[in-house]
């Protein structure tokens, strides 16, 4: 008979003393905020310059590729450019990856 009142009290402790209610929200809700401002906000302004930095290039800029080759601009197109990397070699190359531009000048003082 012992055995039967167990689990009833056991029940009857547990029920009345458990974490605060909102917490569980504000864990969710720090965590989304943590994320954003550490994750996506950072990576959403370094696209956008990104975008701005390709949409701005010009006939004549100086460059540096994702692959590290650095260049002269010569002709931009749509979705392309061609750059001189030494006298007579160009290479046509998506507007994409194009890491950086140069001050110019930049190339003579390599």
């Amino acid at each position: 008979m012992i055995e039967f009142f167990i689990p009833l009290a056991m029940a009857a402790e547990s029920s009345g003393g458990g974490p605060l209610p909102g917490l569980d929200i504000f864990i969710i809700v720090a965590f989304a905020a943590v994320f954003y401002f550490i994750v996506w906000r950072p990576q959403s302004k370094r696209a956008k310059e990104h975008r701005e930095l390709v949409a701005d290039l010009n006939k004549g800029d100086e460059i540096v590729t994702n692959g590290g080759l650095i260049g002269k601009i010569v002709k931009v197109e749509d979705q392309y450019l061609i750059f001189e990397v030494a006298d007579n070699v160009r290479l046509k190359l998506q507007k994409g990856a194009v890491a950086a531009a140069l001050p110019k000048g930049t190339i003579k003082s390599i």
